[in-house]
């Protein structure tokens, strides 16, 4: 019973899991010259979602069918992740959001974390979410629906905090991105970590370049 509040509660801007110190690879994309408005934003995301899609609900999935195989899942996130920066980025998502809510719901995220220390997982951010939203009985489909909402809404806040976007514009586009969300939803909400892929290199590309950057605003 609540997990439809609970689920509200996890998406509140509010939640403090750190996520919003992550462009999702946005900063980098901005200097280097690839996005400079709100068509290019339109185009980042669209990459960015399918990325999220096809790299991270697969281990979004594992984590909630299998939570106790999450040692497991973790260590595929670990090897599939080559860049870097998202290797990095997955690793202090992941740890802050299951330490966030094993604070804030300690009955039943309290265990996942604990076995997760003494297996000693790198915490990636994929398959922790997966586990961490199991353990509070949200049904796979809203917790896929999560974890791709925070993306895009991450990238989009990142956008404007750059000054690279509005905060109309960047709310018209995530209300234009609820077509692609579907799709990309109905195309990757079935597939298991046999079927990883990274569909976006160029983003990956750009993203890696992230610590050799002038200035920094974000970590990732």
């Amino acid at each position: 019973m609540g997990t439809g509040w609970r689920v509200l509660q996890l998406a509140d801007s509010g939640f403090p899991t750190g996520g919003f110190a992550h462009s999702g690879g946005l900063e980098a994309a901005v200097q280097q010259g690839e996005v400079r408005g709100v068509s290019d934003v339109r185009r980042f995301v669209e990459s960015l979602l399918w990325q999220a899609g096809l790299g991270g609900l697969p281990l979004v999935n594992a984590g909630w069918r299998e939570p106790a195989s999450l040692p497991a899942w973790d260590a595929r996130a670990d090897v599939f992740l080559s860049n870097h920066v998202a290797h990095r980025a997955s690793r202090t998502q992941g740890r802050a959001f299951l330490d966030t809510c094993a604070r804030i719901f300690p009955d039943a995220v309290g265990p996942v974390r604990q076995a997760a220390r003494a297996a000693g997982v790198k915490f990636h951010h994929a398959p922790v979410f997966g586990a961490v939203l199991c353990a509070l009985e949200v049904d796979l489909e809203d917790a896929q629906r999560l974890f791709l909402s925070l993306t895009l809404r991450g990238a989009l806040s990142a956008g404007v905090r750059m000054g690279v976007i509005g905060t109309h514009e960047s709310h018209q586009v995530q209300h234009g991105a609820t077509p692609l969300l579907d799709t990309v939803l109905t195309h990757c909400g079935a597939l298991g970590v046999e079927d990883l892929a990274q569909p976006a290199p160029l983003l990956d590309l750009l993203g890696a370049s992230h610590d050799r950057l002038y200035s920094r605003l974000f970590l990732s």
